[in-house]
């Protein structure tokens, strides 16, 4: 009875409490409505949201990483309506901070385990330069150090945790149905403003600095027509582009996955295809148009060699490829067909500055001439051999100058090694190379033994992107790399590239030929074939 009590006063009081702090909120609110300071609102609610999605993550990291990711992806829409408040900019990093701590507790209990792989001692070697860097008696000031190491390395850890986030089909399963769902609404939301205009989803006075970042407009350079540049959910019609690059790679190895894996989510999975395809064509980037379409043909012949030939699989491969050309081909043309003054500036300005018979064509420039010559501005700088420091060159420096009250530095190059040069002097791009070269090789021969299985495809998808934005894109420009959504999913595709195998291994399906009974190159016998749901087999 005294315990029955005590139960009852506590309850008592917890409700009393309750009771007390929603009439004081109420009455704030209803004052700051009647002061019209919204902004205080809505700062109030993002930090409740913030509080709830650490709890989430503190208490179970598997469901707090999705949260996690859904803000980091729709973190730059709060931020433009809070006048880029910086506040909310490093939120995500706590949290994915918090992610990291609850992934590392649950590693000490044995719970878990870290993968490794014969490229770390490379990338730890970048990473104890860059560490270096950050000492370097060339920088104005150790916020640069401390932006660099951020930019390039904080979400390395990353690939730990989807290495131990991805166990099973059903989990892979959800993370490429979360991440192709959020796909197909960011990029619903970036065709809908490139059709009705800059107003749409923006607030109507942007903070100064993002202003030119968020309405910017290009013009075709033969016919001048105009055409605005979408930002969609992010604050830059660049980090839209390259996000909408990753969107194509992913949604189309995640359709060739699921076509062999199950029956389910097809339909879902090609309008999302038809969606993003919409939305590279109005994104207005010549980068993502490009490497987006040569990304689906490479794709489409790499599933066709790594294809389960033997097994009969083959045809479903070559159906998945027909039904998503022939998505792309529709979506295609009812854009043309409903909207053909939105998208005729787009193709003009693509086909004029794209096709190498066109006067205007920024073809050669831009593939060799203009990235050669930033790179020899990099050597130009006085400091090219030991370099500036880490982070003097990247995405932020203008924060960092206004912080300490300094003009911004002016020794950024447009063009990735030229950065390495300018960063961290001459042995930078080597370094790089040197750690980036041995993450593909060791990629590609994971990806390579996965081949005859129904892991294959993502396989593919998920190594090439990390060699488009290693290579190609880094020679374009260090903003790739250093972009916080493009780096997250880098790090996220090596964990899970990594992991596939295993999952193989463990769970062969009846046309595997690695369910084949011999010795790995370790010289383990693998499994024989057992009988899995039908679901997973169709």
């Amino acid at each position: 009875m005294l315990a029955s009590n005590s139960v009852v006063k506590t309850q008592a009081v917890i409700g009393l409490s309750v009771f007390i702090i929603g009439i004081w909120l109420a009455m704030q609110t209803g004052q700051r409505i009647a002061a019209d300071d919204f902004r205080s609102i809505e700062f109030a609610v993002m930090a409740v949201a913030a509080c709830a999605v650490a709890l989430t993550i503190v208490r179970n990291w598997r469901t707090g990483f999705y949260m996690f990711l859904t803000w980091l992806l729709f973190e730059d829409l709060v931020r433009k309506y809070l006048g880029n408040n910086m506040a909310i900019y490093f939120a995500k990093d706590i949290l994915v901070g918090l992610v990291y701590a609850s992934f590392l507790i649950e590693v000490r209990r044995k719970h878990l385990k870290l993968f490794r792989s014969a490229f770390f001692p490379f990338l730890w070697l970048f990473v104890w330069f860059g560490a270096v860097q950050i000492f370097n008696q060339n920088s104005p000031h150790l916020l640069y150090g401390l932006l660099g190491f951020k930019l390039y390395f904080y979400y390395i850890p990353l690939m730990f945790v989807s290495y131990a986030l991805i166990r099973t089909d059903e989990d892979l399963r959800k993370f490429l149905l979360v991440n192709i769902s959020l796909a197909g609404v960011i990029s619903a939301i970036g065709i809908a403003q490139a059709i009705l205009g800059h107003s749409f989803l923006n607030p109507t006075n942007l903070a100064p600095e993002l202003k030119d970042l968020g309405e910017l407009d290009r013009t075709s350079p033969i016919t001048h027509q105009v055409l605005s540049l979408p930002t969609a959910v992010f604050v830059s019609s660049g980090r839209f582009g390259f996000y909408i690059l990753v969107a194509v790679i992913m949604t189309c190895g995640a359709a060739a996955y699921l076509l062999l894996s199950t029956s389910k989510y097809h339909k879902w999975v090609f309008t999302v295809i038809a969606l993003v395809g919409g939305a590279s064509i109005f994104s207005g980037s010549r980068g993502s148009v490009t490497f987006g379409a040569a990304s689906v043909i490479i794709l489409s012949i790499g599933f066709m060699w790594g294809a389960p030939w033997r097994w009969q699989q083959a045809h479903r491969m070559v159906k998945a490829i027909r039904n998503g050309i022939l998505v792309l081909a529709i979506g295609f043309t009812l854009i043309f067909v409903i909207f053909p003054e939105e998208i005729a500036p787009r193709i003009a300005f693509y086909t004029e500055s794209l096709n190498p018979n066109s006067d205007a064509s920024e073809v050669g420039n831009r593939a060799w001439s203009y990235p050669i010559r930033n790179l020899m501005g990099a050597l130009s700088e006085p400091n090219w051999i030991v370099g500036s420091g880490i982070g003097t060159a990247s995405l932020g420096g203008q924060y960092v100058a206004k912080l300490i009250g300094r003009p911004p530095l002016d020794i950024w190059v447009e063009e990735g090694y030229g950065v390495l040069i300018v960063e961290m002097g001459i042995a930078g791009p080597f370094i790089w190379l040197l750690w980036t070269g041995a993450l593909v090789w060791c990629g590609f021969t994971v990806m390579r033994r996965l081949r005859q299985t129904r892991f294959f495809p993502i396989a593919f998808a998920m190594w090439w992107y990390i060699f488009v934005l290693l290579f190609p894109l880094t020679y374009g420009g260090m903003s790739a790399y250093q972009n916080f959504v493009t780096n997250m999913y880098l790090w996220l595709f090596v964990g899970i590239l990594f992991r596939l195998p295993e999952m193989q291994a463990a769970v062969p399906s009846y046309f595997d030929d690695s369910a084949v009974k011999k010795p790995n190159r370790r010289g383990y016998m693998l499994p024989q074939p057992q009988t899995i749901p039908q679901e997973q087999i169709y």
